[in-house]
């Protein structure tokens, strides 16, 4: 505990010291962020509500935060918002059909083995719904992270240049967007398989061959997320780069007309 205080209070000065006010907020952000996530694992535990319905909740209010009170409410924030909602709205009929077909929902037998003997597995809870839920919250992040980093420097060209065209400013989006793909997909591939370093390690262990590892539910269900995440990733700039470009083009082509 000792350990988590001073970590959050090096981090929170840092944050301080080189965003200032908006470093604030974001360290502020993380903490709402975890707010919203508790409160939404709470809601999932009761069998009554649909874990679907809690996650498109969560990740609104989540996407909120992350954009309006980190960035303040502006085109380039709202722009992001919408292009972030429409992905996710996307994202959650893909992965629930991937989820059917996989059949990833549940526990594998390396954490069943450990949770059975302390743990009732009846809960009472659609664990195909509770993976989607899962996915899409382990994308959000990376899909807001991208939406702002497409909307922002596009305002900043259209700043400079009014008389742009929606197309040429559009294509300037996607341009900007390809940079982005790539280091992002690598950052979420390092993230959930430096995660899953030590299962994989203990895997070996157990003298698992290559294939059963490949075919294993957790490394599966990891695997899955990742892909998920990438694609979230690259539906996110070319939505993002087009309403941007829409909006901030609308009036400029109004006044042409």
């Amino acid at each position: 505990m000792n350990t988590i205080v001073l970590l959050s209070i090096i981090l929170f000065a840092l944050m301080a010291l080189i965003g200032k006010m908006k470093g604030v907020r974001s360290f502020l952000s993380l903490v709402l962020n975890f707010a919203i996530i508790f409160v939404a694992v709470i809601f999932m535990l009761d069998t009554a509500t649909n874990p679907i319905y809690i996650t498109i909740i969560a990740c609104i209010i989540i996407s909120a935060v992350n954009l309006f009170f980190i960035n303040e409410v502006n085109k380039k924030t709202t722009t992001a918002f919408i292009a972030t909602i429409i992905t996710i709205a996307i994202l959650f009929l893909f992965i629930f059909f991937i989820t059917k077909q996989a059949m990833i929902q549940g526990f594998g037998e390396e954490e069943i083995d450990e949770i059975i003997t302390v743990y009732s597995l009846h809960l009472g809870i659609d664990f195909v719904k509770v993976t989607v839920a899962m996915i899409v919250m382990s994308t959000v992040g990376a899909i807001i992270d991208v939406a702002i980093s497409i909307t922002s420097p596009m305002q900043e060209i259209a700043n400079q240049q009014p008389t742009i065209k929606r197309k040429d400013l559009f294509l300037s989006g996607m341009t900007i967007g390809k940079d982005i793909l790539g280091s992002n997909a690598n950052t979420l591939f390092f993230a959930f398989i430096g995660g899953y370093m030590a299962l994989l390690i203990w895997v070996k262990d157990l003298s698992y061959t290559f294939g059963d590892i490949i075919n294993s539910k957790i490394f599966s269900a990891e695997i899955i997320t990742i892909f998920c995440a990438g694609i979230g990733i690259a539906l996110i700039i070319p939505i993002a780069a087009f309403i941007n470009a829409f909006v901030l083009t609308y009036k400029s082509n109004d006044e042409s007309e």
